[in-house]
Order: C-alpha cells, then sequence, then structure tokens
C-alpha cells in the first residue's frame, strides 16, 4: 500500500490523523502560551484537563476525557516552581498510564535539572534520577530542544528526540541583525566553543573565545577529581605506596582569542541564567572593541534579578526561545526578545503520530531549514 502526499499548500500543516490528544500539564497560565501555539498549528483542540495544587501544596491530576488507546503528548513548560512542575508531569503521565493509553510522549522542551548530568563529589546525577522516574511513570517517548549535555539521552531507556533551535536563531541574526556580516561568534568559554564553531560555520563568520574567566559552578574543581587529597602526603597511606599529587588549577588572566575590535560580537550559549558570566563576559568584550554585544540562547531561564543587570549592562540585545516562559522578565528589560520555536516541536509531535505515511512533511521541514538531532 503507498501513501500518496497532498498538494503542498498551507492546508496540509494541519494534517494529523484521528487518535492523538494533546495535554497542557501546566497548573500555571502562563505556562500555557506555548501548547497553545503547538495546538494550533496542529490543527487539534487541547486536551481537558484540571491540574491543581491542594491547599496541603500536594498536586492533583484530572484528566477529564478518555485517553484510552490514544496517542497522548503532554506539553510541560518549566516554571519559577520547578519541583512541582515535576510532579504535574509525573502524575499526568501516571493518570494517563492507568487510563490505558496506547502511547505517552512528554513534550519537555527546556529538561530541567539537566545541569546535574554529572558525578560532583558526594553528590548525584540527578538527571540520571529524573529520567528514570519518568520512565517508571509510563512515557515511552521523549521530546526535547538542546539538552545541556547530549549524553542525557543515555539516561533513558525509551526514545529520545533532541531537537536544535539553532536554526530559529541563525534566522533571526541574518533577517534582525543589521550587518551581520561584520559580526564574530563567541564563546563565553572554552567550554561552548563547539556551539559558537557550529554557528560560525553556518553564518560563514570569525570565531573568538575567551579565556580565563572566573570558575564556574560546573568546574572539575568540584567534581571529585582531586583524589587523594593535595595536602594530604602518600606516605601516611601506605610508606611504600608513592601516588602523584595533583597539582592545583590556576586561570590565566582573561584573554580573547580572536580578533572583536570594531565589530558586532554574538556570544551563543545553551542556557542563560545567573548572567553574571555573560555581563563579564560583555565587558571584556567591549574592552577589546566591539561596538555591539548580542547574547543568543535557547533556554532564557533569567532567574532572580537577571533582567535588571542586563538592562544596566553592556550588552545591546538578548536572545531567547520560548522554551521557558519569560514574560515578566520581558517587561523588566526591553533588551530581551524570543524566538518562537513551536514549528519545530508541532512537527515533531506531526511526524511521531503519524508515522512515516507523511512524507510530505519532511521535506517542508527541509525547506524551511528545520534540522534535530535524530531523524524522527
Amino acid at each position: 500500500m503507498f501513501c500518496v502526499a497532498p498538494p503542498e499548500s498551507e492546508t496540509t500543516m494541519n494534517v494529523t490523523k484521528g487518535g492523538l490528544m494533546l495535554f497542557s500539564a501546566n497548573s500555571n497560565a502562563s505556562c500555557m502560551e506555548l501548547s497553545k501555539k503547538i495546538a494550533e498549528r496542529l490543527g487539534v483542540e487541547m486536551g481537558k484537563v484540571q491540574v491543581y495544587q491542594e491547599p496541603d501544596r500536594e498536586t492533583r491530576v484530572q484528566i477529564q476525557e478518555s485517553v484510552r488507546g490514544k496517542d497522548v503528548f503532554i506539553i510541560q513548560t518549566v516554571s519559577k516552581d520547578v519541583n512541582s512542575t515535576i510532579m504535574e508531569l509525573l502524575i499526568m503521565v501516571y493518570a494517563c498510564k492507568t487510563s490505558c493509553a496506547r502511547s505517552i510522549t512528554g513534550v519537555i522542551p527546556y529538561f530541567p535539572y539537566s545541569k546535574q548530568c554529572k558525578m560532583r563529589k558526594r553528590g548525584s546525577i540527578v538527571s540520571k534520577l529524573l529520567a528514570s522516574m519518568m520512565c517508571k511513570a509510563g512515557l515511552t517517548h521523549l521530546i526535547t530542544m538542546d539538552l545541556h549535555q547530549k549524553e542525557i539521552q543515555g539516561f533513558f531507556n525509551i526514545p529520545v528526540d533532541n531537537l536544535r533551535a539553532s536554526p530559529f536563531l541563525l534566522q533571526y541574526i541574518q533577517e534582525e541583525i543589521l550587518d551581520y556580516r561584520n559580526a564574530v561568534i563567541v564563546a563565553k568559554s572554552p567550554a561552548s566553543a563547539k556551539r559558537a564553531q557550529s554557528f560560525a560555520e553556518r553564518l560563514r563568520l570569525g570565531i573568538a573565545v575567551i579565556h580565563g574567566e572566573a570558575q564556574d559552578a560546573e568546574s572539575d574543581l568540584v567534581d571529585g577529581r582531586h583524589s587523594p587529597p593535595v595536602g594530604r602526603s602518600a606516605a601516611a597511606i601506605h610508606p611504600s605506596l608513592e601516588i602523584p599529587l595533583l597539582i592545583p588549577k590556576e586561570k590565566p588572566p582573561i584573554t580573547v582569542v580572536g580578533d572583536v575590535g570594531g565589530r558586532i560580537a554574538i556570544i551563543v550559549d545553551d542556557i542563560i541564567d545567573d548572567v553574571d558570566s555573560f555581563l563579564a563576559a560583555a565587558e571584556t568584550l567591549k574592552e577589546r572593541g566591539a561596538y555591539k554585544i548580542f547574547v543568543m540562547a535557547t533556554h532564557g531561564l533569567l532567574s532572580s534579578d537577571a533582567p535588571r543587570l542586563i538592562e544596566e549592562s553592556a550588552i545591546d540585545e538578548v536572545v531567547v526561545t520560548n522554551t521557558i516562559p519569560h514574560e515578566i522578565q520581558k517587561l523588566q528589560c526591553p533588551k530581551i526578545k524570543t524566538v518562537d520555536i513551536s514549528m519545530i516541536l508541532s512537527e515533531a509531535i506531526r511526524r511521531i503520530h503519524n508515522g512515516p505515511c507523511a512524507p510530505w512533511t519532511r521535506s517542508r521541514l527541509a525547506a524551511a531549514g528545520e534540522e534535530s538531532e535524530h531523524q524522527l
């Protein structure tokens, strides 16, 4: 049996087979904007569900229509109360599982606790714990975007689609930044150089790397690799045992590898939360002669007083996607701009639900320039 592709028209953007149900697991109304945009692009109605907290702060989920034998997609955007967000998702997934849903796909644009994906001395790998909880609750598929570390996919025993936001950010650079040909892509640390290189190669621009910045929380100074302790003598362990001690690291003075003088500097990263490192990078770039500074990131957590610090800084514009709601931060800081990524999320949902009998969606996605980590 052959699947015939319909003609290329705007109506095909809303073609989905029956049996798809779309839910938002957020009790916070501000977190539902992305879900509404995805539903509109898919041409489906949002499923009826009540998610709320009891007076004792327990989360309660009540699905108000049958999901038996349906493909359920649960969209969960992370709010400031991240732990409540996780419980809302887990309870809804388990509710769909016990209600005999055929499949349950979690659409989590920003995967919480993704920074805690490495062992830190006597700590734990929280990303692994969260992945196990989601799988145990009944999740059968996960759609996310720009994981902090790609290796997080290995924590799951279900398929994971790690989509990219870079095509949308690249499009913004080309369309909204005047004279972007005179720009240089900047990595604020050597750890983000690979991402900066990818942007630079796609835009045919140069690259600069800032080295020697202040040590951040993800340094290997706190990951337990200073064992045995540097101050302990090997002879104290055993007279015949000679273990070479590690030499403590020392950061060199801040240097910029690459020319930014008289050019537009575009700093790229995956997450912007605590903005101190971005502000320090911006000051360094200004001192080296950059006349405009942009910051591009997929996930705009923008915690604490980040909007005020950005407004008072040398940064001209901060561009983030709507994986996380930040309307309040935008009111506090006009420099914050948003790029909508609902298109690629709705396309991923459509492909997973429709299966291989929708070849026209692939051609539309390729023509638009979107791409994902894995072939859906």
